[in-house]
């Protein structure tokens, strides 16, 4: 897949708000997990708001990608498990991002960030088992990747696969800083939405 346009189309707090907009290939992850990096970086733009302070996304995303052979619409979730937040904020993401799974919007794939560095949280297997649950389609999409050498790239994606219960196919190492598996990544989004 080769991206040729990324523009923002809104943001919205009532997720029924998002159904009109198909295919979508949704981003979910635990706050500061680098998903706007990531998510600039698939785009080629500057598009996502990149913050050093974890649960800067409090609303629903929606960016329309223009791409051969197929566009599509990339949905920034709220980030999840940010400590910090008032609990009553951290409520209302949740609830949205439920209401939003629930919304009968056509999802082609939950891209589920982690970042490589880290052991998959409590809040990260919750989210793997929920989306199961769901039936939703799901790549665990590992970040950070920059951070470390390639031996322990290796061993850390088979960690963490073992953690979650995953395949390794159904899991992707990327860097935003460097476009480390960039491209693996753009191939499993086209062989999805070609066979969606």
């Amino acid at each position: 897949m080769r991206v040729k346009n990324a523009v923002f189309v809104k943001s919205c707090a009532d997720p029924a708000a998002a159904v009109e907009y198909v295919p979508q290939i949704c981003v979910a992850g635990r706050s500061n997990c680098g998903k706007s990096t990531l998510l600039n970086s698939l785009m080629g733009a500057s598009l996502c708001k990149t913050s050093q302070t974890p649960g800067r996304t409090r609303l629903i995303n929606i960016f329309k990608v223009t791409a051969e052979p197929t566009g599509f619409y990339l949905v920034d979730l709220p980030g999840y498990g940010y400590s910090k937040a008032c609990k009553s904020s951290a409520d209302e993401w949740n609830t949205r991002t439920d209401a939003y799974f629930r919304s009968g919007v056509h999802i082609a794939q939950v891209l589920c960030l982690m970042d490589i560095r880290r052991d998959p949280s409590d809040l990260d297997k919750v989210l793997i088992n929920y989306l199961r649950d769901l039936e939703l389609p799901f790549t665990a999409v590992l970040t950070k990747a920059d951070k470390l050498s390639r031996a322990q790239i290796g061993k850390a994606a088979i960690k963490i696969a073992a953690a979650l219960g995953l395949a390794s196919g159904n899991l992707i190492v990327t860097s935003g800083r460097n476009g480390y598996g960039k491209e693996k990544l753009l191939d499993r989004l086209q062989s999805i939405l070609e066979t969606d």
